[in-house]
C-alpha cells in the first residue's frame, strides 16, 4: 500500500499524489477532457475506466452521466478512496485491468489513462485484450499514454529514455512511439480511430497551474517545500523530463472494437 513505501523505493506517480497532485496523465486535464468528450458518452452507456487512481477522470466520466460506472483499480488503498468518493451507479472493482472479471461484451466504452506505459509489452497487450473482450461491438476504447517521439527514434536512445524512467519513477515504464500504439491496438481487433498528441510537461509550472489550479499549484508547492527527500526526488523526475524533451510526448488514441 502506499502508505508503506519510502520516498526511495516508492513508485513516482503516488509520490506526486501524496504532495496534494490531482493530474497524473502525461498530457494533462486538457488531453482526457478531450478524450472523454471523443468517447459521446450517452446516457445509456456503461462505461469502465482502467486504473483510475485519484479520481480527477472518473469525474469527468460522471459529468457525461452514464447509465453505469466501473472503476477497475489494482491499489487497494486507491480503490477504497475511490468508492468512498463516488456513488449512485457506480462500482469499484479492486483487481486488475488484465481480468477484471466483467461479462463479455457487457460495456460500451472503456478507458484507460497513464497505465499502459508501466507495463512491459505481454502486459499491455493483456490489457488491450481484456478491453477488447469486456466491449460490445462497434464499442470505443480510450487510452491516454506516455510517447515517444520521433517514430524513428534510434533504439539506443529508447532504451536510455526507458532505462532512466524506470530507475527514477521505480516502475517498468516503457514509452512507446505514436506508430508503435497503433500496432499494438490494431493487432488485438481494434480500428483507430483518432489519434492525439500533447507535450509532456508534468512537473512544469504553467502545467501545474493549468491542471491543479492556483490553489492547489500552491498546495502542492508548500507541501514539497516541507519534505526536503520529496523535493529532491520530484526535482530529478523534472530534470529526467527536461532533458528527454525532444522524445517525450502524450499520446491519445480513441479505438474501436471490430
Amino acid at each position: 500500500m502506499m502508505k508503506n513505501k519510502t520516498i526511495h523505493t516508492e513508485q513516482g506517480h503516488w509520490l506526486l499524489a501524496k504532495m496534494g497532485k490531482k493530474v497524473l496523465r502525461p498530457g494533462g486535464k486538457k488531453l482526457s477532457l478531450k478524450l472523454v468528450k471523443e468517447l459521446d458518452i450517452s446516457p445509456k452507456d456503461i462505461v469502465v475506466e482502467f486504473a483510475p487512481g485519484m479520481g480527477l477522470t472518473a469525474a469527468l466520466l460522471l459529468a457525461e452521466n452514464p447509465a453505469y460506472y466501473v472503476g477497475v483499480e489494482l491499489n487497494e488503498e486507491a480503490a477504497s478512496r475511490l468508492a468512498h468518493k463516488i456513488g449512485g451507479q457506480c462500482a469499484v472493482l479492486n483487481t486488475t485491468a488484465a481480468k477484471t472479471g466483467l461479462d463479455s461484451e457487457s460495456v460500451d466504452k472503456v478507458l484507460g489513462e497513464a497505465m499502459l506505459t508501466m507495463q512491459a509489452d505481454h502486459r499491455k497487450t493483456e490489457i488491450m485484450r481484456e478491453a477488447r473482450r469486456i466491449l460490445r461491438p462497434g464499442g470505443l476504447y480510450g487510452i491516454h499514454e506516455l510517447g515517444l517521439m520521433p517514430d524513428d527514434i534510434d533504439i539506443e536512445s529508447k532504451k536510455d529514455i526507458q532505462r532512466n524512467l524506470a530507475k527514477l519513477m521505480h516502475v517498468n515504464a516503457r514509452p512507446m512511439t505514436r506508430t508503435v500504439w497503433e500496432t499494438f491496438l490494431e493487432k488485438e481487433g481494434f480500428k483507430v480511430k483518432e489519434v492525439y498528441s500533447a507535450p509532456m510537461r508534468l512537473l512544469e509550472p504553467k502545467r501545474l497551474l493549468k491542471d491543479e489550479g492556483l490553489m492547489g499549484a500552491l498546495r502542492i508547492g508548500t507541501n514539497v517545500m516541507a519534505r526536503p527527500k520529496a523535493r529532491k526526488k520530484i526535482l530529478n523526475m523534472r530534470s529526467v523530463f527536461q532533458d528527454y524533451a525532444d522524445h517525450l510526448n502524450a499520446c491519445g488514441i480513441i479505438a474501436e472494437k471490430i
